[in-house]
């Protein structure tokens, strides 16, 4: 589920990037993400 997350937000940031849209807003997210997925895996949670 967050790996998804994580390659959806990789590809809207490299079109902000492309097209010079969201790119501000979309950059926390890609820190937040990872973030959350390796927080996940040590605490040893299962996402639904």
């Amino acid at each position: 589920m967050l790996t998804t997350i994580a390659i959806i937000l990789a590809v809207l940031w490299l079109f902000g990037l492309l097209a010079d849209i969201g790119g501000g807003l979309i950059q926390p997210l890609l820190v937040v993400a990872p973030v959350v997925f390796i927080y996940n895996m040590i605490t040893g949670r299962r996402s639904v």
